[in-house]
């Protein structure tokens, strides 16, 4: 009257082992399930008697006693049902043991016996990978599942359906890998007009992966600009996407069509909370930052948003990583994410220009532009002003270059990055300070120049050089001129105090 199955319980991204121990002893009818379970956890005896009651199977008028262990490791999500009911059928006989040794089992049950989808399965399916073990899952999560490497799975749509594949009656179909529709680019950069200096820091941010601010007054075109960001980025690499997906997976956001294959763009409201950017609350999800992962993470109205929540992206823009501490745990979700941001001059948006300026200026605009932190701004590679159209600009019918030919130039200039970093990141923005950066006579002497005239802090100057690497990467050179740095210095030493 005894029965072991196997199941994961998650902290962040790692899958770790959990034993769904049944055990089945006079007394009075019960089912209760130990193991520091929570609500969700400890619901589960509802639908799961609901589950096999369907079936025609009714639990005996006994004492069951669920454990999951280990038990000082927090047990939280409902797809502990399928494992747990399978468990008991075990301990009743309706199942032999061996069935469903050395397999890993998820899955949420309606109270119909249907098996519903549940977060994490691809970390689950490459815990299962890795252990050489077999994974049974809910029908609807087995595309997502296939990514793993090679692996046993078992996708079933019902608690019927899967008793009776384990029984070998009516075998199910091995599930088919697929990848999500590629997003269909409703906007071009060829949509806007004027702002040439604007695209072209759009461009090299997007050859090395920095961090933008522009700066300008409503209706200049900021927005649009960052909108436009995701369609001048290269695809994602098969790595990138597996990295997505499995953030997408344990979120429970992931498409049902499997691997995710367009580049995040992540465009929160400045009402977000701590937590909705950074990650946390009571599951300890992750935030916008991880949601954004090998994406764009775009802040409009950079100054309205909470100061501590600006402040708390000040270490994942640095490390790449969000780490979550709790009193009972301590969870880390990637978060290597491009920050592209935008904000108006003042409150009133209009700072120069002497027609609709408030009488409060500059003071309005100090109060303002203070909202965002030294060290934060400082996390900017660039830094650029847009100012409004002319009459001839927005009635002009000429339009510029498209995003595919952009995009043509940012993949081009990526490439040369990766032939020539080798070990190093592959992206300019987080190349290390040790990097070698070969530099001309004249431009070394210039850079020397620069750092005791603007006094440039340590992380000024290297983010300089990485930005005027990735100019050097457009134009394909192999070391860095005068006017790649001066380049650089014109989007660094702006500053919005000034």
């Amino acid at each position: 009257m005894n029965s072991t199955v196997k199941t994961v319980s998650f902290s962040g991204l790692f899958a770790n082992d959990v034993l769904v121990q049944v055990h089945i002893s006079t007394g009075l009818p019960s089912i209760t399930i130990v193991g520091l379970a929570s609500k969700s956890v400890a619901e589960s005896k509802e639908r799961v008697r609901a589950a096999l009651s369907n079936m025609g199977l009714a639990l005996p008028p006994k004492r069951i006693s669920v454990n999951l262990s280990p038990a000082g490791m927090i047990k939280e999500g409902a797809h502990f049902d399928l494992p747990i009911a399978l468990a008991i059928m075990i301990a009743m006989g309706a199942l032999p043991q061996e069935y469903l040794d050395e397999t890993i089992i998820l899955g949420e049950l309606s109270l119909d016996g249907s098996i519903l989808s549940v977060s994490g399965v691809l970390l689950a399916a490459m815990s299962a990978s890795e252990k050489d073990m077999c994974l049974i899952c809910p029908e609807s999560n087995g595309a997502e599942a296939v990514w793993a490497n090679e692996l046993k799975i078992i996708a079933a749509p019902t608690l019927h359906a899967l008793c009776n594949h384990l029984r070998g009656i009516l075998p199910l179909n091995y599930p088919v890998a697929k990848l999500s529709e590629p997003e269909k680019q409703k906007s071009d950069m060829a949509d806007i007009k004027g702002q040439e200096t604007a695209k072209r820091a759009l461009e090299i941010a997007a050859v090395g992966g920095h961090n933008l601010l522009m700066i300008g007054p409503p209706g200049a075109g900021k927005s649009m600009l960052a909108e436009r960001m995701k369609s001048i980025l290269p695809e994602l690499s098969a790595a990138e996407a597996l990295s997505i997906t499995m953030i997408h997976s344990i979120n429970g956001t992931l498409p049902e069509q499997g691997l995710i294959s367009n580049r995040p763009f992540r465009d929160p409201h400045h009402s977000a909370s701590m937590a909705s950017l950074i990650g946390g609350g009571q599951k300890s999800k992750p935030g916008e930052v991880s949601l954004a992962h090998n994406g764009v993470l775009f802040l409009d109205e950079l100054p309205e948003f909470q100061r501590s929540a600006l402040d708390s992206l000040r270490q994942p823009l640095e490390t790449g990583e969000v780490v979550i501490a709790r009193a009972n745990q301590t969870i880390r979700y990637p978060a290597s994410f491009q920050l592209i941001a935008a904000m108006n001059p003042c409150r009133c948006g209009f700072l120069s220009d002497p027609n609709r300026a408030c009488s409060r200026a500059p003071d309005c605009a100090v109060q303002y532009q203070n909202r965002i932190s030294g060290p934060m701004l400082d996390r900017f590679d660039m830094i650029i002003f847009l100012g409004s159209l002319s009459a001839s600009e927005l009635l002009s019918l000429e339009t510029g270059e498209t995003s595919a030919q952009i995009r043509t130039r940012v993949k081009n200039a990526r490439a040369q990055q990766s032939s020539k970093h080798r070990k190093q990141a592959q992206l300019n923005a987080k190349l290390s300070a040790d990097f070698d950066f070969e530099l001309t006579d004249e431009a070394n002497e210039l850079l020397h120049k620069s750092i005791d005239k603007f006094a440039l802090t340590a992380r000024g100057f290297h983010k300089i050089l990485r930005v005027a690497t990735s100019i050097q990467n457009l134009e394909n050179k192999d070391v860095l001129y005068p006017h790649h740095l001066a380049e650089a210095l014109s989007y660094r030493i702006q500053s919005i105090r000034s």
